[in-house]
């Protein structure tokens, strides 16, 4: 009897489902082809910068300016660090 129906399975195999396409497959690969495209105008922006081993230097007053803003804004952070440890 088992093999009886193993051997109608076999014969009368039901053909494989349509394969249904994915509803966002396209959309996908619409997105896919524009990355490609702009990798490609990446590498081409790219090209036009200057190395950092070419680029000029910073004037001395720019970077006195960066560095005392830098040291202003450690030490608020500094204070606000002090401060919510002794709220606590």
């Amino acid at each position: 009897m088992v093999a009886g129906a193993a051997a109608y399975r076999v014969l009368v195999r039901r053909p494989p489902a349509p394969a249904v396409p994915e509803p966002h497959a396209e959309a996908l690969k619409s997105k896919l082809a524009e990355a490609r495209v702009a990798a490609d105008d990446r590498e081409e922006f790219e090209g036009a910068e200057t190395p950092i081993d070419r680029a000029e230097s910073v004037p001395p007053e720019i970077a006195d300016r960066r560095q005392s803003v830098h040291e202003r804004g450690r030490e608020a952070a500094e204070q606000m660090r002090r401060s919510s440890t002794s709220a606590e």
